[in-house]
């Protein structure tokens, strides 16, 4: 059992999915987020209010620890101003400070927006170029670098989760993003687990028959996903007209944010359901 782990971002869908598992692996489980309350905490858990572009309260989280999972974010399109503190300065607050502590690994909450420029049709690899589609998107391009300069220049392990959609299937593309909670659990407890990692990054999918991402190259994280959004095609697709191939977003990996004007939010998050 690790000594400590911290949590960022513990107020939002996947850290309140993660949360109950995280403190069943560690002795002293720190959650942080910018809400006042995340509700009932596990009798091995605090809750401490932190604002990620704050380098004095991210460092003070970070006595002691053993694993961090940065969670923490603005989790839709946005003017680069908004995102440039909790996003980008927000990612190097987490690794300097968690470095500085002696953490021996970060898990992070990348996503497919930091390759949504590719094509659907070609099923993308952990090893795919970045292509943002969006500043959320180039943040988390951003993140994943940094984590592997961190892990050749310092030696600290990373571990990046570019999740899909962990969010109820709702339309035919879901039907190949979708992340159910089961296995979000899973891929952070792989990542978490797993003796050595290195810089590593993996795809947050579940095992559906349509995912348009490929894994192969992450075997060794242990990850085996569960769940299979086909078992929702039947209904989803009666429900949803014919697809439209001249329409970008049903085209590219990152959906909706492929046509979303930069720097503007709002109906992306409304259609995504990533993160």
């Amino acid at each position: 059992m690790l000594k400590k782990i911290v949590l960022t971002g513990a107020a939002g869908r996947c850290g309140t999915i993660l949360r109950p598992a995280l403190a069943a692996m560690c002795e002293e489980l720190v959650s942080s987020d910018i809400t006042d309350d995340i509700g009932e905490l596990a009798a091995n858990e605090t809750y401490v209010k932190a604002d990620l572009a704050d380098h004095a309260s991210i460092a003070a989280l970070m006595d002691g620890v053993e694993m961090v999972c940065h969670f923490g974010a603005i989790v839709d399109e946005g003017p680069f101003e908004e995102l440039l503190g909790p996003n980008f300065i927000g990612s190097y607050n987490v690794w300097e400070s968690a470095q500085k502590a002696g953490a021996r690994r970060i898990i992070y909450a990348s996503s497919i927006h930091a390759v949504g420029m590719h094509p659907r049709n070609s099923c993308i690899g952990i090893d795919a170029e970045h292509r943002p589609d969006t500043f959320y998107g180039l943040a988390k391009c951003f993140t994943e670098d940094l984590g592997r300069m961190y892990w050749e220049k310092r030696g600290i392990e990373s571990v990046h989760l570019r999740i899909l959609s962990c969010a109820p299937v709702k339309n035919a593309r879901a039907l190949g993003t979708w992340l159910s909670d089961g296995d979000l659990v899973h891929l952070v407890e792989r990542a978490i687990d797993t003796p050595t990692t290195g810089f590593s990054v993996i795809y947050g999918v579940s095992a559906n028959d349509r995912a348009p991402v490929d894994n192969s190259k992450a075997a060794y994280l242990g990850y085996r996903p569960r769940d299979n959004a086909e078992q929702f095609a039947e209904e989803v697709l009666a429900n949803e007209g014919p697809s439209d191939p001249t329409d970008l977003a049903q085209m590219v990996h990152g959906g909706p944010f492929g046509t979303v004007p930069l720097g503007q939010g709002g109906a992306a998050a409304a259609a995504k359901g990533d993160d």
